[in-house]
């Protein structure tokens, strides 16, 4: 039987999102909203979306921002395999390589990883899964961006996702639902678990803001007419989904669901014994 907080986790992290896709599928899936919206923003005249034109919105906004996840990988991978060094160094058995570790400084950050493997993991394992996920959707619903259909200028047809889903093929080529870009700024959410799982006290901060970026991600994109508004918002949902269940995987509900700590509080800052 759940237990009351059991109950108020499940409820809180699985249907809050459930209740949310419901809510994008009826608002805007079965409406013609997303179109409504991104007609504001088309030149009938001359049958283009004026932003999908300006090379520096381009290069800003699709190009440079995506260093932030980017780099947010990296530097987990990095981490990842770093955690792996220290335990072969063993300065107990190799005093001399120790001692020069420690004096370039690198000791330190080789402890740290080591420490915090299952977190590097975690961030790493999280990305990949979110990424594979959004793919996947990708490759199985084969819907185009409006800019590629005859509603905007294109020559491809304007198909719902829901229409053309295949589970065990992909469906076609066009590769728009959900949102991608938008995807990328919302794999950030992984940092979120890590923050909760350490009790931190700003780890709501970084849930809005890793949620604020996905939506800017997202929406540049939807004033370049690649994709629709709905597409973004699909994306949180499942990239949520997809980073909830790792974290689960790897820390367990209990301790994602223990109380953020107090601002008198301190926090612990050693993480549990590595996998």
């Amino acid at each position: 039987m759940l237990t009351a907080s059991r109950y108020r986790f499940y409820w809180v992290n699985f249907g809050i999102p459930l209740a949310c896709a419901a809510v994008v599928f009826l608002m805007f899936d079965m409406t013609t909203i997303d179109m409504a919206f991104s007609n504001l923003l088309f030149d009938p005249v001359a049958q283009i979306f004026p932003l999908d034109h300006v090379r520096f919105f381009e290069q800003l906004t699709h190009k440079w921002a995506r260093i932030i996840p980017n780099w947010t990988a990296e530097i987990a991978l990095i981490g990842a395999v770093l955690s792996f060094v220290w335990p072969l160094v063993n300065p107990q058995k190799h005093p001399r390589l120790g001692a020069f570790l420690e004096r370039c400084k690198a000791a330190p950050v080789l402890r740290f990883a080591h420490a915090h493997r299952r977190d590097f993991l975690f961030v790493v394992f999280a990305f990949a899964i979110c990424t594979g996920v959004i793919h996947f959707l990708k490759s199985h619903t084969s819907v185009y961006c409006p800019i590629e259909t005859t509603l905007y200028g294109g020559k491809m047809p304007h198909i719902e996702w829901y229409n053309n889903f295949q589970l065990f093929r992909e469906a076609g080529k066009g590769r728009c639902w959900p949102g991608g870009h938008a995807s990328g700024g919302f794999t950030m959410l992984a940092l979120y678990f890590v923050a909760r799982r350490y009790r931190w006290r700003y780890s709501k901060a970084i849930l809005w803001g890793s949620l604020l970026l996905g939506f800017i991600y997202g929406t540049t994109r939807v004033l370049q007419g690649w994709h629709y508004m709905s597409h973004t918002f699909w994306a949180g949902i499942f990239v949520w989904a997809a980073c909830l269940v790792t974290a689960l995987a790897f820390y367990g509900r209990a301790r994602l669901d223990v109380p953020v700590l107090k601002k008198a509080e301190r926090p612990e800052l050693v993480a549990q014994p590595v996998i």
